[in-house]
């Protein structure tokens, strides 16, 4: 039995930014979209780099890259967008990603993915679900609930009414259905 729970493996959607290589669990990602025009909100977190159309939808974008500290995506044409689904409560969320690149889907064997270190009170990597190695390389998974998890991101979700409320529940609405087609 001991065998069976070391084959479990996991699937991620691998990213970078800059030279470092993020990944997101696969059944967070709603979508990848390429870099799209993104309307800035004024009076926001410099992270939060504004909204992009989603068909028909305004979607606040973060800029992963900034948040991290790690600099300011630049648009290339390999930039891209990951929609991502972040659950609060009973609520799901959904924000855009910005990032250097879109690598590949991963899937990495749960004896290859080690629990965040331990940095010290300075160090707020809370964020971080673990540390992946694959080919001699290190790969830092997210929490997409933790990095969206602030109060700005927070604000701005609900800024749009997509924040939780009395009346959220967890089902697709008809208009999320439309996502999937």
């Amino acid at each position: 039995m001991a065998a069976t729970d070391q084959s479990q493996s996991q699937r991620f959607l691998t990213l970078t930014l800059g030279q470092e290589i993020f990944a997101i669990d696969i059944f967070s990602v709603r979508e990848i979209l390429d870099y799209a025009e993104i309307t800035r909100i004024p009076q926001t977190p410099e992270f939060m780099r504004g909204v992009v159309n989603v068909r028909g939808s305004a979607v606040p974008v973060v800029d992963l890259k900034m948040k991290f500290g790690l600099g300011q995506v630049e648009r290339s044409l390999n930039t891209r967008i990951v929609i991502v689904e972040i659950r609060r409560d009973d609520a799901v969320s959904v924000m855009g990603a910005l990032a250097d690149s879109v690598k590949e889907v991963l899937e990495l064997e749960t004896d290859r993915i080690d629990p965040p270190p331990r940095m010290g009170a300075a160090v707020r990597a809370d964020f971080i679900r673990g540390i992946g190695k694959h080919a001699e390389r290190f790969i830092l998974i997210l929490d997409v609930d933790k990095v969206f998890s602030t109060d700005e991101v927070q604000d701005m979700s609900q800024f749009f009414g997509e924040g939780p409320s009395a009346g959220s529940v967890s089902a697709p609405s008809a208009g999320d259905e439309d996502f999937f087609r």
